[in-house]
């Protein structure tokens, strides 16, 4: 989402890009500055990043003579930040997880992955308050339904700029998904006897699997089979996919950059999530016309109206609600078409362009700010 932002913005500004990889940037529109990656786990290399980012920065400032007007971060991943933008307020989603992480609750297998993704988000939630709380960084929110847990954690009570997140229509189009569901459902060995639920992202405790898991018990006497996909591991759920006798219903795929196909393939797009400000495989669904299930907790719901181009789910955790739902889906081949031409001509009006204007606005606030200090300081002394 970033690349495509600063893809466009490099139009109108000097983009500074320090990243890990240089996969997906085109070089040519804007500076780029490779921070190397530390071998090992997710949580080092977080460490690490945080520490690299603001070290070379500073480095190129001195040796490089560059003067950096915003600094911009998609999270809180520095301090000096003039402008983070609200993915996840990790204290929120915290709190409703809290139990799923205690040790007693999981096997002893698990215990390493689980103290490392509670040291995670403890260390998550450290840097969200210390980056959130500080009046001087502009924070930006990806959808309205933020703001409220702002205020509420953070004490921020000052009315925040929403950028919509944008969508490429040429890759995310009815027409498109169409002509590949036949070679999508036959690369994924998905019969067209079956009702096939897609959800995509990482970090599946947060996208609601859980509830979804126990959704699919409900309504084990239909054909309706689920493809979850993307980088997260499957063992913390294999256990529970055993015992509800799910295991040759639900597949894990490999995250992939051409995710069209997984849309292709499937009949109904279901992102329960727990926490989530702004699920954007949920508008790329919707984009591609497909009938989408949206929990409340995530910021895509601000672009449904319920029961018109999509289906909410007001309690991701309400594992009854959600199974009637698909149930509603999987028996109604009307409301599926409805739903998903409906969907399409909603996300038409999200794109990237919309998206890099709104955020050129916020940085062109940000710089009149910044003008404003100096002009006032320079008089003072």
């Amino acid at each position: 989402m970033v690349v495509e932002w600063i893809d466009r913005l490099s139009e109108v500004f000097e983009v500074h890009v320090y990243s890990q990889s240089v996969e997906d940037l085109d070089v040519s529109k804007f500076v780029w500055h490779r921070v190397s990656r530390l071998p090992g786990p997710h949580l080092l290399n977080f460490l690490w990043w945080f520490a690299a980012n603001r070290w070379q920065r500073r480095r190129d400032e001195r040796s490089g003579n560059i003067q950096f007007d915003i600094v911009f971060s998609p999270g809180p991943n520095c301090f000096d930040a003039n402008a983070v933008t609200v993915h996840i307020v990790f204290a929120e989603f915290f709190r409703r997880v809290r139990s799923e992480l205690k040790f007693a609750h999981n096997p002893v297998r698990l215990w390493p992955r689980l103290l490392h993704r509670r040291l995670y988000y403890k260390i998550a939630m450290i840097l969200e308050r210390r980056v959130f709380r500080n009046q001087r960084t502009q924070l930006i929110l990806t959808a309205p339904q933020t703001a409220q847990e702002i205020v509420q954690l953070f004490g921020r009570k000052e009315t925040f700029p929403v950028v919509s997140s944008g969508l490429d229509h040429n890759i995310f189009n009815p027409v498109r998904r169409c002509s590949l569901r036949k070679s999508a459902r036959e690369s994924l060995g998905v019969a067209e006897d079956r009702f096939a639920l897609l959800l995509v992202g990482n970090d599946w405790r947060k996208k609601g699997l859980g509830t979804l898991l126990g959704a699919l018990e409900v309504l084990y006497n239909l054909p309706v089979d689920l493809l979850v996909a993307g980088k997260d591991d499957p063992r913390p759920f294999l256990s529970a996919i055993k015992k509800k006798s799910l295991e040759p219903r639900v597949r894990f795929l490999p995250s992939i950059k051409n995710v069209e196909l997984y849309y292709a393939a499937a009949d109904a797009y279901v992102g329960p999530s727990l926490e989530d400000t702004f699920a954007l495989p949920a508008s790329e669904a919707m984009a591609c016309g497909l009938p989408t299930i949206i929990s409340a907790r995530a910021g895509a719901s601000a672009l449904v109206t319920d029961g018109f181009d999509g289906l909410i789910l007001d309690d991701p955790s309400d594992v009854q609600q959600l199974a009637a739902l698909i149930h509603l889906l999987c028996d109604n081949d009307q409301l599926r078409e409805r739903l998903g031409r409906n969907a399409a001509q909603t996300a038409q009006k999200y794109t990237w362009e919309r998206s890099a204007e709104e955020l050129a606005v916020v940085f062109q606030e940000i710089l009149r700010r910044k003008r404003c200090l100096t002009i006032s300081s320079a008089q003072t002394g």
